[in-house]
Formats: structure tokens, C-alpha cells, sequence
């Protein structure tokens, strides 16, 4: 018996070594071979762990944009292949393929093009963007323990995707992301780098005692950005920006409700920007589609490929801007459509200049009043124009019987350019030049968004201004401005004299919405003294509620007003070049309350659709906007109605009660009309003769058969702009964006 044991315990002892003898040949031979094959079915990938990008808030909390969390599927052909085999209880290759194919919209042809000619890559992407409950039927399958032991090679990579909630809402702010989380206008831009965050990475490794070991450096999120933007505000400004272009468009030609419309409203004691639109808008979800965006019709999309020039025909580009294209040979389609697109995305509000008109004579009189120039107590007479230059035409006043004598407040009130005219005669070059670097006419006013554009080269300066540049500049012609630089001007003028820095970011919060940092408020400059501040005020106030004097001049402002409550604005109405052309850009701008504002808002309509120049030239297209917007926006903003209903209001208020109490849908409200700033069928014929109080000259005052007999040409008679030219107008452009990628 112990010598049976004895020959079974050498059996296995040369059995071991012989088993030694043939490791160590096999090693000597194919050792390094068999090594890498071992360590190759080791899960030592380095997997990507991404940082989600921080969110966009409106100043109350609700979202602007976010990042949802998707998973793309991914796989690895290496690992699956080493786990082919002939026998098909052990191959792990069909079950994979199988598995994939009945859960996901794949092509069977192309999985096994893929095994086939990349067998030695461990990363290939399937299908990105996949929510958790597209990929929740799979996961349960690889968990399975018996349905899933063979699956192999197959994983999912985490991942973001930009969501933008609202789509359009406030999409010129807000701005959109391409990929690799870069921002592209707006906040996502201008604030990228805070937005985003460090990507993390978990891998496999193995040790020095071939254990496999795993390592997890976990990403660090974005900080998130609290905006100054209210969204019921932005909401606000929408609806009536639409409303306008539903009721106008094809009213009275055929054609748009306006070239360009757009709205800003502020808190004029921060700078801080609580609505920015216009009547442009895009699917921050879909922001690349011209056509599904509505900025251009697919027939006109179709057309320009054969047929570029349409994009001018239609007026989609201006000439000069097609020969440009054309001499650097991109006439093609697709550099035609990102021209589009980025005029689509151009934000009005802050990149594209214009001649402001009368919305700025509060600048020119409180500078003036500053400068001691004038006083509350000086008159002057509007004889219906002046002639600046001895030989050129006059410069006309709005009001082509002339307004007699008026007060410095009227001078607002009647939106007189005679009267500015001379304001700025008195006030001088460098005091005119200095209080317009005062105010920030020229100059970037530095808002936290990019593509602002800062006029520079078409404001006046001591150099190339003259007595018609001054005469013009006074008010509000000649030079361009942005709506951003008159709405941050005119606030420091009806504030006590503070510029505050425009922003539209209020808070930086980390992951967990802690407070990183407080965007506090930054006061640029005293524009002017408090006692101005306060006259200016007062003058608005009246250009709004004022009564009609003894002129029969009229406020201009009547048709902003919102009925009980104490506001203040001025009116504008600026005529375009080519001047012969006849087009107006209209504006209004106001503030609430009178007191102590609280919101500016500022409205502007290019060309609105008006039956001719005449009536294009009203103001009364803005005011309509703007009345619209404080009507529902003050009480929002627990702004109340602290005055007595005027009588000229009373039937609007009554029928306004009546349709409330009577449930009817349709809005009523005081009638449009088509009128201009200063609205002639409301005013008596001037006449005789009468003493400028500043010169002492007795003026006769044109009747109305002679301005009728003189014609309408316009109240610059002509006159053209050293800086402008006298073409077709267009924006000074911003920095060139970057050409974007689609997601």
C-alpha cells in the first residue's frame, strides 16, 4: 500500500515539473505574447466623467438654460472580439449584436462593418444623446446575470446635452452652446468660462501585484450665473413686440410691421437690464434653422442658391453687402446661410447704431442746464425752423407752423428741434461735445454681452462738427447711438444724475448654490447735479400729462400714458438716410414713477408700416408699444397708481372697465391714430408776428397755405450727415463671431 502512494506521489511530482518544464518554455517563447493578450482583457480603459455646465436663472430662480444629463452608447470592438468564439454557447459576439439591434434603431450592416474594420479600437461611439429611459431596457439586460453574461464590449458614457426651457424667450440674452460646452452670444458666451467646469476620469489600473485596481478623479460642475432679466418682464416685452407685428404687418402696404423693433427695460437705479428684445427671434434649441426660426421663407432659402441676389431683392441684405460676398467669392450657399444666421442672432438692442432723434433732447437740455447754458426760466421762439448756414435750406421744426414762444420745459414738451437748435447754438462745440462724452455717446457702454457696437466713428467730435452738425446733433441727428447707450444716458438723467454700467448678470452660484460672487451695481459717473435731474423729470412728466398752452402746441406724449399713474417719457422721431427716401425711425422712451423711477422703458420701431412718410414719422407707433408694456408691467413691479384718471382718459378707462366686466376678448383701448409727434390736426394756425425773446427780432410766423404751398420735404430739408453719407444706412458692425458648429 505505501508503495502504491509512493508511485502515485511520483507521478505527480514529475507530472509538476513537466507542467514547470513547459510554463517556462512557453513563457521563453510566447511569454510577452501571452502577457499583452492577458493584460488586454484587463478593463483598463480611462473613462471620461464630464462636468455638467452650470445654469442660466432669471433674477427670481426660474431656468434659462440647463444641462440634462444623456448617455451615449458606446462600443469596443476589441473587447467584444476577443470574446468570439465557434462554439455559440461561448461566443459573445452575436448575443452583443442581438442585444443591441433589438433595443436600439441601429443597422445590422454597419455594427458588423464596424467589427470588421475597426477590430483594434476600443472607443466607438452609436448613438449620443439618449435620455436614462431610452437606455433602460438595455441596462436591465446587462444586469441580468443569465441574459446578460454575454454581452460584452458595450457601455454607456455619461454626457450633457444644453436644454433652454423657454426656447426663444429672451434668446438674444441668454445665447446658445455648440459643441464642446462654448458658448455662442449672450450669457453662454460672454460668460463661458464661469459656465463650465472640469471633466473628471475613472480608470482601471493594475498594481504591482497584477490586482486590478480603479482610480476616480470626480469632475467639478460650472458655477451657474443669476441673471437681471425678469422672465414675466421678458414675457411681457414679447407679447407686445408680437402683438405689434400681428396687427401691424400688411396693414397699410404690403409688407413688414417694421424693419426692426426692439425693447429695453431697466432698473435705472442699478443698470441692471430686466427685459431685452426685438421682433428677431430664435429656438435657442434650434437656433440654426432659418426657416423653422421664421426669419426666412423656405422658397426664398431655395431660391438663393440659384438666385443670390434675391437675399438683397428682398431685403435681406443690403447691396453693398452682397458685393462684398461676391468679391470674396462666397456667393455659396452655405456662406449665404451663416450671413443670415448671424444676422438672425445679431442682438438690435446693443449692436446696431442709429440716428436716436428726439429721444435725446433731454440729454442736450439737462447738459445745458448743467453747463449753465439755460435756465428753467428761459424762453425761446419757434418760428418753425433755422437757417444754420446762410444759403442752405432751414432746418424745420417738427411742428411746420412753428410752436411761438415757449419755455424750456416746452422745448420738451412740444419736442421743438427749433428750440434745441438753439440750445446747442448757446450751449457751444465743447460744452455740446463734452456732455455727449458725459453721456456716453460714442463709447462702448461695456454691457456684459458680446457684439456690442460703440458708434465711435460716427459721433461728432471738435475736429469735423460745424454749426449744421451742432444744429442737427442737438436733436438727435447726425450721429448714430445704440439703444443700450440712450436707455443707460437717460436714466442717469432722470435717476439724480448716476450712470450706472449696464449688466444683465446679478449672481454667480457654485454647484450647490452657494453665492460665489455678487455682481454689485458699478456707478460710472455723475452725469449731472440732482436739481437737474429733478427739472428733467418734472419737463417729462408734462410732456406726458401737461396741458395744451396757449399756442395750441399738445404734449407729445399723450398716448404713452398709462391712466392713473404718474410717469414721465419723451417721445422720438428720427429721419433716415438716404433722406430723400423718406423713412422714419420712431422711438419712445419713459420711466416710472415720475418721483422716484423704478423701470425706464425704452421702445424703438424702424419704418413701421404706415400708409406714407407722413405718417411713418409718428411717434404714436412706439408709444402704443410702450403703453402696452407699463400697462401690465407696473403692477407687477408694485409699481401703483397714486393719480387721478384725466378726463381725456376717462372713456378709454370706462370702455377698458366695460370689456373687463362684459368678458370680452377683444382688447379695448384708446384709438392709435397716425399722427405725428406733435399732431397737427390738433393745433390752431399760427399767426402774426412775434419777439424772439433772445434776440429781440420780430419773426412772422409761417401760415399753413405756405407750408402746404413749400411742400413736405422733410424737416432736414435734405441735409446730410458728414459722418453718415447719404446711403442706405448700416450698423457699425461688432467683432466677427466665430463660424459655429451644429450639436
Amino acid at each position: 500500500m505505501k508503495g502504491k502512494l509512493a508511485l502515485l506521489f511520483t507521478i505527480i511530482v514529475l507530472a509538476l515539473i513537466g507542467v514547470d518544464i513547459r510554463l517556462a518554455y512557453i513563457n521563453k517563447t510566447n511569454g510577452e505574447k501571452y502577457t499583452k493578450k492577458v493584460l488586454a482583457q484587463q478593463d483598463t480603459a480611462s473613462t471620461l466623467l464630464p462636468y455638467k455646465r452650470g445654469d442660466i436663472l432669471d433674477r427670481n430662480g426660474t431656468i434659462l438654460a440647463t444641462s440634462e444629463k444623456v448617455y451615449n452608447l458606446i462600443l469596443d470592438p476589441k473587447v467584444l472580439l476577443q470574446n468570439k468564439s465557434d462554439d455559440a454557447k461561448k461566443d459573445c459576439v452575436e448575443p452583443t449584436l442581438r442585444a443591441l439591434l433589438e433595443n436600439f434603431e441601429l443597422d445590422e450592416a454597419e455594427l458588423r462593418a464596424i467589427l470588421s474594420e475597426k477590430k483594434d479600437s476600443s472607443y466607438v461611439p452609436l448613438l449620443r444623446q439618449l435620455s436614462k429611459d431610452e437606455t433602460a431596457a438595455f441596462r436591465e439586460l446587462q444586469e441580468d446575470k443569465e441574459r446578460g453574461a454575454r454581452i460584452k464590449g458595450v457601455w454607456f458614457e455619461d454626457s450633457y446635452i444644453r436644454r433652454y426651457p423657454n426656447n426663444s424667450l429672451a434668446c438674444h440674452v441668454v445665447g446658445y452652446t455648440v459643441t464642446g460646452n462654448q458658448g455662442q452670444t449672450g450669457i453662454e458666451e460672454e460668460y463661458s468660462s464661469v459656465l463650465n467646469g472640469t471633466n473628471g476620469r475613472s480608470y482601471n489600473y493594475l498594481n504591482e501585484d497584477l490586482e486590478q485596481e480603479k482610480s476616480v478623479k470626480i469632475p467639478t460642475d460650472g458655477d451657474s450665473i443669476v441673471s437681471t432679466i425678469d422672465v414675466t418682464l421678458q414675457g411681457i416685452v414679447e407679447k407686445y413686440i408680437d402683438k405689434f407685428i400681428q396687427d401691424y404687418t400688411n396693414k397699410n402696404i404690403e409688407g413688414p410691421a417694421a424693419k426692426n423693433i426692439g425693447v429695453i427695460m431697466m432698473d435705472p437705479q442699478t443698470g441692471e437690464i430686466l427685459a431685452m428684445a426685438g421682433d428677431v427671434d430664435f429656438d435657442l434649441n434650434d437656433p440654426f434653422d432659418l426657416v423653422k426660426n421664421g426669419y426666412l421663407p423656405q422658397e426664398i432659402l431655395d431660391a438663393m442658391e440659384g438666385n443670390p441676389h434675391i437675399l438683397v431683392d428682398q431685403g435681406y441684405m443690403l447691396e453693398r453687402e452682397y458685393n462684398q460676398l461676391e468679391s470674396n467669392g462666397k456667393l455659396d450657399k452655405e456662406n449665404l446661410v451663416l450671413f443670415l444666421q448671424n444676422q438672425m442672432w445679431r442682438n438690435y438692442c446693443i449692436s446696431d447704431g442709429f440716428e436716436p432723434g428726439s429721444t435725446v433732447k433731454p440729454l442736450t437740455v439737462a447738459g445745458a442746464l448743467e453747463t449753465g447754458t439755460v435756465s428753467d426760466s428761459t424762453t425761446f421762439l419757434c418760428d418753425s425752423g433755422q437757417v444754420i448756414v446762410e444759403g442752405q435750406k432751414p432746418i424745420k421744426c417738427a411742428k411746420k407752423t412753428g410752436h411761438g414762444i415757449i419755455s424750456l420745459e416746452g422745448s420738451l414738451m412740444f419736442s421743438c428741434n427749433d428750440a434745441l437748435m438753439q440750445i446747442g447754438a448757446k450751449e457751444g462745440y465743447d460744452n455740446f461735445l463734452k456732455y455727449q462724452q458725459i453721456f456716453n455717446m460714442g463709447l462702448k457702454t461695456n454691457i456684459d454681452l458680446p457684439g456690442e457696437t460703440n458708434n465711435a466713428s460716427t459721433v461728432f467730435t471738435r475736429d469735423n462738427i460745424g454749426p449744421t452738425e451742432l444744429a442737427t446733433s442737438s436733436f438727435g441727428q447726425g450721429y448714430n447711438a445704440t439703444m443700450i447707450q440712450v436707455a443707460s444716458a437717460f436714466s442717469s438723467v432722470i435717476n439724480g444724475g448716476y450712470y450706472y454700467k449696464p449688466h444683465v448678470v446679478k449672481k454667480v452660484l457654485d454647484s450647490n448654490g452657494g453665492t460665489v460672487e455678487n455682481i454689485n451695481p458699478v456707478l460710472v459717473k455723475q452725469t449731472v447735479s440732482a436739481k437737474t435731474s429733478s427739472l428733467i423729470r418734472q419737463y417729462l412728466y408734462h410732456t406726458m400729462y401737461g396741458e395744451m398752452d396757449s399756442n395750441g402746441n399738445n404734449p407729445t406724449g399723450k398716448k404713452a400714458r398709462v391712466a392713473g399713474y404718474a410717469m414721465g417719457g419723451k417721445t422720438g422721431t428720427a429721419e433716415k438716410i438716404p433722406r430723400s427716401a423718406r423713412k422714419y425711425l420712431v422711438s419712445f422712451i419713459g420711466f416710472a414713477p415720475v418721483d422716484n423711477p423704478q423701470v425706464v422703458c425704452y421702445v424703438v420701431v424702424d419704418e413701421p408700416n404706415a400708409a406714407d412718410s407722413t405718417t411713418q414719422a409718428s411717434s404714436a407707433f412706439a408709444q402704443e408699444i410702450f403703453k402696452n408694456i407699463m400697462k401690465e408691467a407696473m403692477p407687477y413691479l408694485n409699481i401703483y397708481p397714486t393719480e387721478e384718471i384725466p378726463a381725456d382718459m376717462q372713456d378709454e378707462v370706462d370702455a377698458e372697465n366695460a370689456a373687463k366686466a362684459e368678458q370680452q376678448a377683444e382688447q379695448e383701448g384708446e384709438e392709435s391714430g397716425q399722427e405725428g409727434e406733435d399732431p397737427e390736426g390738433e393745433e390752431p394756425e399760427s399767426e402774426g408776428v412775434l419777439t424772439d425773446p433772445n434776440t429781440g427780432e420780430q419773426v412772422r410766423m409761417p401760415t399753413e397755405e405756405e407750408v402746404e404751398e413749400e411742400g413736405d420735404t422733410g424737416f432736414l430739408n435734405g441735409i446730410v450727415s458728414p459722418l453718415l453719407g447719404d446711403e442706405d444706412e448700416k450698423p457699425q458692425e461688432p467683432q466677427e463671431p466665430e463660424e459655429p458648429q451644429e450639436e
